[in-house]
């Protein structure tokens, strides 16, 4: 396809993408009394750990928290915004794969057979990540942070009144960009895969990665609870651990049947041994024949001179100018 047939391609795509979000956020619009009560549920485990599915991870919530009440909302602006994040929750939810979907029609074309073959599997770890990530922090990390959140209030002697707007928005981001975060191994992958980065050099710089998964987690996470985010860092440092060794298995690869050395660090010795002087002292200048002195041995030794070379005329010898009053010089 030219150009701007690919345009026109990638804008279907995306037209096609965000018509399965619009009718997500329309079915949320329409059930608007199911989607909230689905998002309420971190909030109800917050309060009642044992109703939880790992209720044990949650931990004991406070006779303070347990009789908290219902959310509230003060402006009808309010509302409108809890509808709009149950709306974008589930057109997320629902344009996830489709979205993956359209990547691999889109980018299909211009792959082998055997690209192709590991792009499926690359779509589906993708989506599998995405929707883990989510749910650990549904599960897990949403609850623990409204406890948290709500033992600060009450050691400071402060009255919490949870708004729906603020409650809603929390829930929504912290699932999606936990999942999003949960996406960094495959990021990995691909740059290695590209050989922009090298296993080895990820590798030994895990103390900057583990720092920086550290910042990261304290980042998505509002209360950087010491618990979260062990568990939190933990996986993910496991995740960069893992695609650092898939990436290298998959580099190798890829390097032996292009012909290459297996590893990249090997491009880096240099050939010194064509560098290095001759024991015997002599160079390769030294050792070169230029084809007007072959051409001179050659004919001093037979009595012939080459044709194919050009003779070089030689050079007068210098003789001493004669002495003053000498008249040999005129014979």
């Amino acid at each position: 396809m030219s150009f701007m047939e690919h345009i026109d391609d990638l804008r279907v795509s995306m037209i096609r993408v965000l018509a399965v979000f619009m009718v997500g956020m329309v079915a949320s619009l329409i059930f608007y009394e199911k989607i909230p009560a689905f998002l309420n549920l971190p909030l109800e485990w917050a309060k009642n750990p044992e109703t939880s599915p790992i209720g044990f991870l949650i931990g004991k919530a406070e006779p303070s928290l347990a009789t908290l009440g219902e959310l509230k909302e003060f402006t009808f602006m309010g509302v409108w915004s809890v509808l709009m994040y149950a709306a974008f929750a589930a057109g997320i939810a629902l344009a996830s794969p489709v979205f993956l979907y359209e990547v691999v029609r889109f980018v299909g074309p211009a792959l082998n057979n055997k690209e192709k073959r590991g792009l499926i599997p690359f779509c589906v770890a993708a989506l599998i990540l995405f929707f883990c990530g989510a749910t650990l922090a549904f599960l897990w990390l949403t609850p623990m942070s409204v406890q948290i959140w709500h033992h600060f209030a009450s050691g400071m002697g402060i009255e919490v009144t949870w708004q729906a707007s603020d409650y809603y928005s929390f829930v929504t981001m912290m699932s999606l960009l936990t999942g999003l975060t949960f996406q960094f191994p495959l990021a990995l992958i691909i740059l290695m895969w590209l050989e922009l980065v090298r296993p080895r050099t990820l590798l030994k710089s895990w103390r900057g990665m583990l720092f920086g998964i550290l910042v990261l987690v304290g980042l998505i996470t509002p209360i950087g609870d010491p618990l979260s985010l062990f568990v939190l860092t933990g996986i993910l440092f496991c995740f960069y651990l893992v695609a650092v060794g898939v990436g290298g298995a998959i580099v190798r690869r890829k390097r032996i049947a292009r012909g290459d050395k297996p590893n990249p660090e090997d491009d880096d010795i240099g050939d010194d041994d064509d560098d290095e002087p001759d024991p015997d002292g002599s160079d390769d200048a030294s050792s070169y024949d230029s084809p007007s002195s072959s051409s001179y041995s050659s004919s001093a030794a037979g009595g012939t001179v080459n044709s194919e070379s050009k003779a070089v005329p030689a050079k007068p010898k210098s003789t001493p100018p004669p002495a003053e009053g000498d008249l040999s010089s005129l014979d």
